[in-house]
């Protein structure tokens, strides 16, 4: 196939594609990108033959992409149809002392109308046991304490897309607060459960103007400051502010929910942390196992539902906070749940499916690391390789369907791919991504990978792309 010589200033690269009339579409739609916008893009069809090439292997920062190669990883490491009973929540008693231990499930909730995997139903086997505990202590150290991607944003910490990762997971390990307006000119009313103290710097403004509030809290500090303008009359608004300390936030609320079953609690909330130590990178531990200490007996242990729900969660609406227990959870199959050991499962797959190892790098699980690299061309050959695998079917299932579900409810609607592109979004700082599946008009099925960076004031180039996937599904 022959490859072009590319003008230094083009937005996108020429297409290379049999039929001219396709390059021609896809170059006019890609061009339409805000200037200074690097877009790769590799369409191929079913018997891998490649349609259109855009920069298929230069490297690019995938942003939520990266939840293909983790969630894929969960597929072919874990039992992801098995009930999920592994991974569930546990209460010991140590003494007098009351122990909450998590094993890396997502799903624990302190929700009152809770129904299934429910830290009161924990509380109330507590209760049953004694009336009075000393510390209520959260314990973390079935994953090392690696509770933020390296190449994260530091902004992204306090709200709910950077929340810290912890083995103890509790209600998403976020906090809401909510704001109600009052009186023009008065701060208006906030109102959270107590466990971050805060700063009401708001103001109630004139009615008809838009809100625009803001949270920020500086890492490490339980200060939150709520700034920002409510219009008066204006429905309450709800704020959701990111955990440092999951297991911290965990062991507070279950100190809440023995005291609201009748078990006084004498001691203090208290935390188990495990430092992170060369033990935990496959690269360093040789054949040397972590250990860990022993426990007290179970009390009490929750059994979730099976992982495959968590992971149709996970890409369908872009959860970044699972898609991180999902690395963890892989890197427990023969490691020690480390960050490293869950990269050393993804490095594993992608061997397997024979693509190399220039082709990409991964900080993280859910896309949130600027350190994240991988090339369109090695997207599509993963995206390929699922195909074959006996969960292949199962795991193109948890993907966003355009115009009717997750992050693509509203995107392709009312196009010729509504209902027809099966695929991940991804969107991150001066990066878009979309990579999937899409049947074109003569119902074939195609595989593509559509990778953007470097967009001027963080501006979207996804209209492009969906005018180029647009164009290819129409010509075929």
């Amino acid at each position: 196939m022959m490859r072009l010589l590319l003008p230094v200033l083009l937005v996108a690269a020429p297409a290379v594609a049999a039929d001219r009339a396709v390059d021609r579409a896809v170059d006019r739609a890609l061009a339409t990108a805000p200037v200074g916008t690097r877009i790769g893009l590799v369409v191929v069809d079913e018997n891998g033959r490649e349609i259109v090439s855009v920069r298929g292997d230069e490297r690019f920062v995938p942003a939520s992409n990266t939840k293909i190669f983790t969630t894929a990883a969960a597929f072919a490491t874990l039992d992801v149809a098995a009930s999920d009973g592994g991974g569930g929540a546990t209460v010991r008693l140590e003494g007098r002392d009351v122990v909450l231990s998590g094993r890396g499930d997502a799903r624990l909730s302190s929700a009152a109308g809770c129904t299934i995997d429910c830290l009161a139903d924990l509380a109330r086997a507590v209760a049953a046991k004694t009336r009075v505990v000393g510390d209520v202590i959260g314990d973390d150290t079935f994953f090392p304490d690696e509770r933020w991607p390296l190449g994260m944003s530091w902004n992204n910490q306090v709200g709910r897309y950077g929340t810290a990762i912890s083995a103890l997971t509790i209600d998403d390990n976020v906090a809401t607060l909510t704001v109600a307006p009052r009186g023009v000119g008065e701060t208006p009313t906030i109102t959270g459960d107590g466990y971050y103290r805060v700063e009401n710097a708001g103001s109630t403004v004139a009615g008809g103007t838009k809100t625009a509030l803001t949270a920020t809290r500086v890492p490490g500090s339980d200060l939150l400051r709520i700034a920002g303008t409510i219009a008066a009359g204006a429905a309450t608004e709800v704020v959701t502010v990111g955990i440092d300390d999951p297991a911290h936030r965990a062991a507070w609320l279950f100190a809440a929910m023995l005291r609201a079953n009748g078990v006084r609690v004498t001691g203090t909330i208290a935390v188990r942390h495990r430092a992170p130590t060369p033990a935990d990178d496959p690269a360093t531990r040789g054949a040397t196992p972590v250990a860990r200490p022993p426990l007290a007996p179970v009390l009490a242990t929750l059994a979730p539902p099976p992982l495959a729900e968590d992971l149709r969660l996970t890409n369908k609406v872009s959860q970044n906070l699972h898609a991180e227990l999902f690395l963890r959870r892989v890197g427990t199959v023969g490691g020690s749940g480390s960050v490293a050991d869950g990269r050393a499962a993804v490095i594993a797959m992608l061997d397997r499916a024979g693509i190399e190892r220039w082709a990409y790098d991964f900080a993280d699980g859910s896309g949130m690391s600027n350190y994240n690299r991988v090339t369109p061309r090695a997207t599509v050959r993963l995206l390929r390789w699922t195909q074959a695998q006996p969960w292949g079917a199962a795991w193109r299932a948890t993907l966003p369907v355009g115009g009717i579900d997750g992050t693509l409810a509203r995107r392709f609607r009312g196009t010729p791919l509504d209902g027809k592109l099966f695929a991940k979004t991804g969107s991150l700082n001066a990066a878009n991504a979309l990579s999937g599946f899409l049947v074109t008009a003569k119902g074939r099925t195609f595989t593509f990978s559509a990778l953007a960076n470097d967009m001027p004031d963080d501006a979207s180039a996804t209209d492009a792309v969906d005018k180029a996937l647009l164009a290819i599904a129409a010509a075929n």
